[in-house]
């Protein structure tokens, strides 16, 4: 019991000075204040709303009056949330429509576009939320690698097949989830799929990279159409996306205690992107990338005009886009 005891204080003691040398200086985030009628009469598309930052937005943006969308593979998981977030949106609230999308299926994504295509008159917002963090070596249901699969590639092919109701609608937004873990990888187009070695933590970078290249690539092609389209990195969040990652049996109510003081809330979590739905000083504002509601700067290879036309152009023949 003792060495049980003596391994916890070491092993607890060691996450909380690392979160410390991580976090040094983390504030409680300002929550953001919109008028109540903000998004009245706009329809929003929040993927992956069943939970952390998706669910937190989801429920500011019906707050505000929004017909949100929650796109969401879980579907009872999704029913949940939504009775969640209208219990505590008060009586002035907007409308919640929960629809199917696995992202990790194109069939999926197609069939989700056809729906709305079909039921929409018009998308005021797409947010790209959903998202996968270091899972194990798995592949989507096309054979992609899952986080490249579900974190770029469904998503890509999701903007594209809205893109013409967003066009029609607009001014219309569309958001993309990204991460700071983006610096820590590169676009490897010479095994893209991870066919012949598999770094759970490389492959996440990688697709929050792609993110950042795609927002630049199609900041370009949106020029002119009143459609714009901006990232965001929302910082560490607790969230049930770290479900992958293992940590020690003993350490983890100290991981857990040490998420309280040191990560954002999903709340706190949501601000960016509600911020980037909502704001006015964002109006026509594109290309981008924002932290804390504030613009962020960019490594030079989340810019990159031509690592950014290279990955479009791939990735349209990934999905079945390109002639």
């Amino acid at each position: 019991m003792s060495t049980a005891v003596l391994v916890a204080a070491v092993v607890g003691g060691g996450v909380l000075f690392l979160m410390r040398r991580l976090f040094p200086n983390r504030k409680t985030a300002k929550l953001l204040r919109y008028p109540a009628n903000t998004m009245l009469g706009k329809t929003v598309i929040v993927t992956g709303a069943n939970s952390g930052i998706g669910k937190a937005v989801a429920g500011e943006l019906l707050k505000l009056r929004a017909r949100v969308i929650m796109a969401c593979r879980d579907r009872q998981s999704a029913e949940d949330a939504a009775q969640d977030i209208r219990r505590q949106a008060g009586p002035e609230q907007g409308e919640v429509v929960i629809k199917h999308l696995d992202l990790a299926s194109l069939a999926s994504v197609r069939r989700f576009c056809e729906e709305i295509n079909e039921e929409e008159s018009k998308i005021d917002v797409l947010i790209n939320n959903a998202g996968i963090y270091q899972c194990p070596y798995t592949k989507t249901e096309e054979g992609f690698e899952m986080q490249l699969g579900v974190n770029h590639l469904g998503h890509f092919l999701l903007t594209h097949l809205l893109l013409d109701l967003l066009k029609s609608s607009a001014p219309s937004r569309i958001v993309v989830v990204s991460s700071k873990l983006y610096k820590y990888g590169n676009i490897n187009f010479d095994d893209l799929n991870s066919e012949n070695s598999y770094n759970k933590a490389f492959c996440y970078s990688q697709s929050k990279l792609a993110n950042l290249l795609f927002t630049h690539e199609l900041a370009h092609q949106l020029e002119g159409t009143g459609v714009t389209v901006n990232a965001l990195t929302p910082g560490i969040v607790r969230t049930k996306l770290g479900r992958h990652v293992q940590i020690p049996f003993l350490a983890k109510p100290l991981f857990y205690l040490a998420s309280l003081v040191f990560f954002k809330s999903p709340l706190e979590g949501a601000q960016t992107p509600l911020y980037l739905a909502c704001s006015p000083e964002v109006e026509g504002v594109s290309g981008k990338c924002f932290a804390n509601c504030e613009e962020e700067e960019l490594m030079a290879k989340a810019t990159d005009n031509e690592a950014a036309k290279k990955l479009w152009d791939i990735s349209r023949r990934m999905v079945g886009l390109a002639d």
